[in-house]
């Protein structure tokens, strides 16, 4: 069950960091106005609340983690928002990240 929690505290925190940051690049680079970028802020600070809710820890663990899921969720967010499509590189390269993900989480360790 942690493992669960874990992995959908992480797909909430891409959500909202993802997420953030477009609404930011929307407001701004695509002149969509200041709330789009108020928006973007408040989700961004939403992320950083989420990260604190990961049963392990370590916030150095947490956050390095979450690199590897920031990179796999950008490339998703970019496909079904932007509609964005990836090469045999960026797929192999967000794997590459998972595998890193699951090995500095779920690793088992002798604490």
């Amino acid at each position: 069950m942690t493992i669960i929690r874990s992995l959908l505290l992480f797909a909430l925190a891409a959500l909202a960091e993802i997420g953030g940051a477009w609404l930011v690049w929307q407001g701004y680079r695509e002149n969509r106005g200041v709330l789009w970028i108020a928006g973007g802020i408040l989700a961004l600070g939403a992320y950083g609340f989420v990260a604190t809710f990961q049963p392990d820890p370590s916030f150095g663990r947490v956050l390095a983690a979450y690199g590897g899921v920031f990179v796999a969720g950008s490339l998703g967010w970019g496909m079904l928002i932007d509609k964005f499509r990836p090469d045999r590189y960026d797929i192999i390269g967000a794997a590459v990240c998972l595998v890193g993900v699951a090995v500095i989480m779920y690793a088992p360790r002798t604490h």
